[in-house]
């Protein structure tokens, strides 16, 4: 039995340790400061503890007789996570979407004995799996296309949201230049613009720019592609009134404020939906040829817990690849990206199988 640390018991954290813990084949210890988090814990292979994260010399005491650490906290504690697991040598996964914290961890993954796999959840994570599988099945390559959304069923505010994961991490894409490949160049691209309309099943969608959906995947196909891209889809309308919030009234820059406005008004909800949609286009046989990849996925029950669809793609994203790596089908050492995983190994397993 595998013993794995799981850092941060919230939202996330609990569908890991559902998932995980379900199995019987790895024993969890989840820390997180908060113990009225911690007493929401599913009691399967998981012991809690109350740890207050304050440096990477400490908290690797904590992660020492572990084999993999999982990081399910705010992107700015990844660092000293993945430094703490660096000393301990124990590998590290994680979800961030933040550009510059998963840079930090490609430095410790360097000359590493022990696996560092950053951005383990939906986007980035999984909507990179996709889009490599579909780019590996053309000769030469026109335009990488990916688009993805955590949507209300049923959306009643102006916003037609509804808070579902991290808001700390929904203003991190709302805000930060975002990566694109544009005419064969990496470029940097400003959040919350070229936006687009499109219908998918009878629902009109608009998707536009968001920071750190691409994960890797920019340094991967940097020299292979035209033009690849990122957007976040929401419902019509949504994204000037965002526009509105950061730049007219500034609160890109005044977030903690923010970040209050939107906990404050916007109610969570497990009645959602997540959309996947990735479109590639390029030469095959000669022909210029297109393929694209679309998914819904809801909530449902897993174990005796109502998640939410959000919830069950990020969890099972980062339960997928500690398995994998578990079964040897990832690489066991150094700096290991999401495109790197098969498309058939991680629809195949039995976390993945969420996605399937």
């Amino acid at each position: 039995m595998k013993k794995v640390i799981l850092v941060g018991g919230g939202k996330i954290g609990i569908a890991i340790a559902e998932l995980l813990g379900g199995t019987g084949d790895y024993q969890l210890t989840i820390v997180d400061r908060d113990a009225t988090s911690l007493a929401r814990m599913p009691k399967a292979n998981v012991t809690t503890k109350v740890v207050e994260l304050k440096n990477a010399d400490s908290f690797a005491k904590e992660i020492e007789g572990h084999d993999i650490v999982l990081s399910a906290t705010p992107y700015t504690l990844n660092p000293i996570i993945g430094t703490a697991a660096r000393k301990a040598r124990a590998h590290y996964l994680d979800l961030t979407e933040d550009v510059a914290s998963t840079r930090a961890i490609k430095d410790l993954a360097n000359s590493s004995d022990t696996a560092f796999i950053p951005q383990c959840g939906l986007a980035p994570g999984f909507i990179s799996i996709v889009a490599a599988d579909l780019a590996s099945k053309f000769e030469k390559l026109r335009d990488v296309r990916m688009r993805v959304g955590a949507l209300p069923v049923y959306p009643h505010n102006a916003l037609k949201y509804n808070l579902t994961w991290s808001t700390d991490g929904l203003i991190n894409e709302y805000c930060n230049p975002c990566e694109a490949i544009r005419d064969g160049r990496f470029v940097e691209v400003p959040a919350l613009e070229e936006i687009e309309h499109f219908a998918l099943d009878g629902i009109d969608y608009e998707a536009f720019n968001t920071s750190g959906g691409l994960g890797t995947l920019c340094e991967t196909l940097e020299g292979k592609v035209e033009n690849l891209n990122y957007k976040t889809v929401r419902y019509p309308g949504h994204r000037d009134i965002v526009k509105l919030l950061v730049r007219d009234l500034r609160l890109g820059v005044r977030r903690d404020i923010m970040k209050d406005v939107l906990e404050t008004a916007i109610p969570i909800t497990y009645q959602d939906v997540v959309l996947i949609f990735v479109t590639v286009s390029g030469w095959r046989n000669g022909l210029l040829t297109q393929e694209s990849y679309a998914k819904k996925i809801y909530s449902q029950n897993v174990g005796s817990r109502l998640m939410s669809a959000i919830q069950i793609t990020t969890a099972s994203g980062i339960c997928a690849m500690c398995d994998l790596l578990v079964e040897g089908k990832l690489a066991g050492r150094g700096f290991v990206r999401q495109e790197e995983t098969k498309l058939s190994d991680f629809l195949t397993n039995r976390f993945g199988r969420y996605y399937a």
